[in-house]
């Protein structure tokens, strides 16, 4: 991956980032250089969101048959088991895992995508008894939008415990990965749209928390936070959503 140049990754491909110079991300057991990734800027993540948005009131993915979003998420199982080693090798270089513990990180994230594509069907309602007369009924529905930040130590398998649920109920996704550790994220994002999921249903926004982070949490189109993080961050995204 040496000299590879990567974007944040919006509306199906990979796009430059406009806060300033690229992230240098590298090989952490030897200091390696292994890719430039570009950083998004409060201007990315806006397009980013809208887009997602967009393809939520579209209704490309809410609106799809249940099969259609079932098969797409077992697809994306399917790549991430064809592309084993391609992104255990990834996982290891960038988060300086061995690439045992990667091969087995990769594993999970595939059957994570399995688990939702079997529980897409079975997102349902209830029917209430009531003391008036009518009927009660709930219904589950998505929301809209989802942020997503994760960390540094587990990368593509936290992202997947937090996108598959997401996706499998109809939503769209727009997720931060740590700035040092995007390289996954990138590659299941373009491993999704390869399955099926339609272009701006799945985003990526790399760059530094301080500003695409903090810029997605702002964002008052994006309807749900999923963070994973210090406790301190935590509480700072709390303070900025209220």
């Amino acid at each position: 991956m040496s000299g590879q140049v990567l974007g944040p990754f919006v509306d199906g491909f990979c796009v430059d980032g406009l806060d300033g110079a690229p992230s240098n991300i590298k090989d952490p057991s030897t200091g390696t250089s292994i890719a430039a990734v570009g950083r998004a800027g409060p201007e990315d993540v806006d397009k980013a969101v809208k887009i997602a948005h967009q393809r939520y009131e579209d209704g490309v993915w809410k609106d799809a048959p249940v099969r259609q979003r079932r098969d797409v998420l077992r697809g994306i199982a399917d790549l991430v088991r064809r592309d084993m080693d391609r992104l255990a090798r990834i996982e290891s270089e960038n988060a300086g895992k061995p690439i045992t513990a990667a091969r087995g990180e990769i594993g999970a994230v595939a059957a994570t995508f399995d688990y939702y594509a079997g529980a897409v069907d079975k997102f349902g309602g209830q029917t209430l008894p009531s003391s008036a007369d009518g009927t009660l009924l709930t219904f589950r529905e998505p929301l809209g939008v989802c942020g997503m930040i994760t960390p540094w130590n587990f990368p593509m398998l936290i992202l997947a415990w937090k996108a598959a649920p997401a996706l499998a109920m109809g939503n769209s996704v727009v997720a931060k990965p740590a700035e040092v550790t995007p390289l996954s994220a990138l590659a299941l994002a373009e491993l999704a749209v390869e399955a099926g999921v339609p272009p701006g249903v799945f985003n990526i926004i790399s760059g530094r928390g301080s500003v695409a982070g903090s810029a997605l949490v702002e964002h008052p189109l994006v309807r749900k936070i999923s963070f994973t993080g210090s406790t301190e961050i935590g509480r700072a995204s709390c303070r900025e959503r209220v």
